[in-house]
């Protein structure tokens, strides 16, 4: 008899999720299930729900319905820093949040900390930049460091809005290396796209229309 391989375990259930906002129903019993190891894409129109879902599945966003059972530590990506242009932080302040996620916010960064701060800007070719005010950077740049700042989290499930939208070519080249690296050592990567070179590399898509999960033709 053949020994066929295992399905990868999920990380990650929804089962029935409705979301409503007063009178609009943005998400009506979607069922996902998220693998270990793989980079899952959100797909869909405007107002289709990808963002609700994604915030369903970060836990960040109630539900008026339905079960959400995750395995593991979770990191948000989000698409722009909410950071005031005037604060005063660098860019490895920005990257060090993610390991307070890791630690607890009153714990003093260990060595396994700092090194995943050190490692996840280097992964994202911004380790010389980390003492530069994180407002003086590029769009692409900010983009980066917030993606370290995910990785330094060093999460069984990373989450991602619009990852590579408006960003340079090189930028976005390295964003979506990074979700692919971080998927082979066993990271589930879920992100919200309508980039299709995202698209393209993912091992499976959620395609959302009016918040429901849409039937393959």
């Amino acid at each position: 008899m053949l020994d066929l391989p295992l399905a990868p375990r999920p990380l990650a259930d929804l089962a029935g999720v409705t979301v409503s906002f007063g009178d609009r129903t943005a998400l009506a019993g979607v069922d996902v299930s998220i693998a270990v190891g793989t980079v899952t894409v959100i797909t869909g129109p405007n107002g289709a729900g990808k963002s609700t879902l994604l915030e369903v599945l970060g836990g960040t966003r109630p539900m008026s319905a339905g079960i959400r059972a995750v395995r593991g530590a979770v990191a948000f990506v989000p698409q722009r820093a909410a950071i005031p242009d005037g604060l005063p932080v660098s860019v490895r302040d920005v990257v060090r949040v993610g390991a307070w996620g890791r630690l607890g916010l009153w714990r003093r960064a260990d060595a396994v900390s700092r090194e995943l701060v050190e490692r996840s800007m280097e992964r994202l070719e911004i380790r010389a930049l980390a003492r530069e005010p994180f407002s003086s950077l590029s769009g692409g740049q900010q983009q980066r460091a917030l993606l370290a700042q995910g990785l330094a989290r060093d999460a069984d499930l990373l989450l991602l809005d619009e990852p590579t939208t408006g960003l340079d070519a090189s930028s976005a080249r390295r964003i979506r290396a990074v979700l692919r690296e971080e998927s082979a050592r066993g990271v589930a990567v879920v992100c919200v796209s309508h980039d299709p070179a995202v698209i393209g590399d993912a091992d499976c898509t959620i395609p959302l229309l009016d918040g429901r999960v849409r039937e393959a033709p």
